[in-house]
């Protein structure tokens, strides 16, 4: 039989790099294998509210994040057909007083190269590329891991950061399987000199209509603006994946107001997703594997909270593993009843949140927008619940 290796971490995006950083500064060795041919992240922008930035400040790499992020304003919320202001998050020094940390915004692949260097300063981490898993068994003694390309590993602990199409996940919970939301989304960026619309780019913006909204902020040193346009397609279909086309994109976008029609000239450059999340799961872990990040809790992106809940999965990850010594099946086991509830909420509440951000109902809307223009900037009640910091349960 070939070596068992300490830690065998599947997955090196965020989330898997951050529970790797984490848990090898505990001493352990860890293996991270990756299916790409090497290391790095798709996608543009990333939103990091202010527990994603706890997180971060945990593991020790804030001050690196924070030279290569954004500091927007506000948030600002604005209809998409009249193009008029609904509501607004300030930003700032109340806002850091309230959460103990600012709100950034910064390029996914920026975050993931500071903590791939920070892996990469460790000498108990080894890596390994185009090593995609195709199946996982656990045994008494070890959990057997055999990738796409015939390698055959074995961990006495496996954390499954493998995504929303987790292999890992199908030996905790077989029965899980992403759910269509029928909303498509185009991730695009464009030069800032290219930007022909007047807006004050120190603000992030979230424009809201029936069935649509586009998401607007700068990244890399406001050189680059991210924007993700997302509809509700009509021409869903769970059989194919042909639906959510650009062409249907500027249907559903037709009425919206001439800053937003603007805006959208740059979208065939991007980067198309069909949005899906997963059911919440009662179940995380057995004694040697846990889950983490999308694998674990895959949500929707309207609270921009999927990379912040991996990250605060990692360093609860590395708190019970850390506290549990060599006893590995009780440190997964806390884990998990600590995370599950955690993450099922905002699950749920990104779908949520969704549907009220896409309400096609006159009544909805009236009653959604009059709750916005009533709400002072400095309000943070709705937002307790994401950004206060948690103490953590004892078991």
């Amino acid at each position: 039989m070939g070596n068992v290796e300490e830690v065998i971490v599947v997955g090196g995006g965020i989330g898997g790099l951050a529970a790797t950083y984490g848990i090898a500064k505990l001493g352990k060795k860890v293996t991270v294998l990756e299916q790409a041919p090497e290391f790095g992240e798709v996608g543009a922008g990333l939103q990091v509210g202010p527990n994603g930035l706890r997180a971060l400040d945990a593991l020790g790499v804030l001050e690196e994040v924070y030279k290569l992020g954004v500091f927007p304003r506000r948030h600002v919320f604005m209809d998409a057909l009249d193009g008029k202001e609904l509501s607004a998050v300030q930003f700032g020094e109340s806002f850091e007083k309230s959460f103990g940390y600012p709100y950034l915004v910064i390029h996914r692949s920026d975050l993931h190269s500071v903590l791939l260097k920070a892996c990469q300063k460790l000498t108990n981490i080894t890596f390994l590329t185009n090593h995609k898993l195709a199946s996982i068994e656990e045994l008494s003694n070890y959990v057997e891991l055999r990738c796409e390309n015939g390698e055959v590993l074995r961990g006495e602990t496996v954390v499954g950061a493998d995504g929303i199409h987790s292999v890992a996940r199908q030996l905790v919970n077989p029965a899980s399987k992403p759910v269509a939301s029928r909303y498509v989304a185009y991730r695009f960026t464009v030069p800032m000199e290219e930007m022909t619309i007047n807006i004050d780019w120190d603000e992030k913006l979230t424009w809201i209509g029936p069935g649509i909204h586009l998401v607007q902020y700068p990244v890399r040193h406001k050189s680059v603006i991210n924007q993700v346009a997302v509809f509700k397609s009509n021409s869903y279909n769970e059989e194919t994946g042909d639906w959510g086309s650009i062409d249907e994109l500027r249907e559903m976008f037709a009425d919206c107001c001439p800053t937003m029609q603007e805006s959208l000239k740059f979208v065939q450059e991007g980067f198309v997703s069909r949005l899906h999340d997963i059911e919440p799961l009662e179940k995380w872990s057995t004694n040697r594997v846990t889950l983490l990040g999308d694998g674990a809790h895959a949500m929707l992106q309207y609270l921009a909270q999927g990379a912040c809940q991996a990250l605060e999965d990692a360093v609860c990850l590395v708190e019970k593993l850390g506290a549990n010594g060599s006893n590995v099946a009780k440190a997964l086991n806390e884990y998990q009843q600590e995370r599950i509830p955690r993450t099922a909420e905002i699950q749920r509440g990104a779908r949520t949140w969704g549907e009220i951000k896409h309400a096609e109902d006159p009544a909805t809307r009236l009653l959604r927008d009059t709750i916005m223009l009533n709400r002072s900037a400095d309000d943070y009640t709705y937002l307790e619940w994401l950004y206060k910091e948690r103490k953590l349960t004892s078991v």
